[in-house]
């Protein structure tokens, strides 16, 4: 794992099991990622995507400080498959919230997870899968829809789960997008 933390951290892009799905993920620092995630998927690209995060302390690095409610919000839902979009209107970041000023974040339920997050930085981490393509639910699908466009894949196992509950706090109280 440690060869596929120093890939993310040059600017390599990859699949790996997440605690919902498999991920495609590069570092949610390096515009060169974020756009080849982009060009591999085919996604629409006005559509920002989840940041997995190994705790709530990272928001600091995007920008982001917290209210009181939101904070306990966070601590009542994290870590565990809930993505919470919040405000992020930080020009610097445009390139992750593509104009819409406010970008989604997740701490995944997996301890390992969050120790590779936690060592590699915040990733972006949309399903493993074109647009308009089922999620890949092992590596060997992740393999047919992506081949050698990507750095290296990273087995977890099959993954059955569905994608994360969506909130919104960007207007203050929690609004779900997507169950």
């Amino acid at each position: 794992m440690t060869n596929h933390k120093a890939q993310i951290k040059k600017g390599g892009v990859g699949v790996l099991a997440t605690d919902t799905l498999y991920g495609i993920v590069g570092s949610a620092f390096s515009r060169a990622a974020v756009r080849r995630i982009y060009a591999i998927k085919g996604r629409d690209d006005r559509k920002p995507f989840i940041i997995l995060i190994s705790s709530e302390r990272e928001l600091r690095r995007f920008g982001i400080a917290l209210a009181r409610e939101q904070k306990e919000y966070l601590e009542s839902v994290w870590p565990g498959p809930v993505s919470v979009i919040l405000p992020c209107p930080e020009k610097k970041f445009e390139y992750l919230h593509r104009g819409v000023k406010s970008l989604a974040f997740r701490v995944p339920k997996s301890k390992a997870l969050r120790g590779f997050l936690k060592t590699a930085g915040p990733l972006v981490a949309p399903s493993a899968n074109p647009q308009g393509c089922m999620p890949a639910r092992t590596i060997l699908e992740a393999k047919k829809y992506f081949g050698d466009s990507v750095d290296f894949y990273l087995a977890g196992g099959r993954k059955e789960g569905k994608p994360s509950k969506i909130v919104s706090l960007v207007s203050g109280a929690p609004e779900v997008l997507r169950k």
